[in-house]
């Protein structure tokens, strides 16, 4: 697990970063959808789309749909929404 976020990274190194070496974007940020629909090759991207809330909201909102996301992922899918 790569934990990039406030690391001053920018998001075309986090996007690089995360196609070499095969890991997974968990993001809220619609840039990299954006990115995922113009490079075909890169990460796979899970777009949290859930507004402003508390951490400990966002994290009782994604346990409950976690299992579906891994099983998305594991199928092929490139790009899950979660909202």
């Amino acid at each position: 697990i790569h934990v990039l976020a406030g690391a001053g990274a920018t998001d075309r190194w986090i996007w690089e970063h995360a196609k070499t070496c095969g890991s997974v974007i968990i993001t809220k940020d619609q840039d990299f959808f954006a990115l995922r629909t113009l490079d075909p090759l890169g990460p796979s991207v899970v777009w949290i789309r859930v507004g402003n809330t508390t951490r400990r909201a966002l994290l009782d909102h994604l346990v409950p749909v976690w299992p579906a996301v891994i099983a998305a992922l594991e199928q092929g899918e490139t790009l899950v929404e979660v909202s």
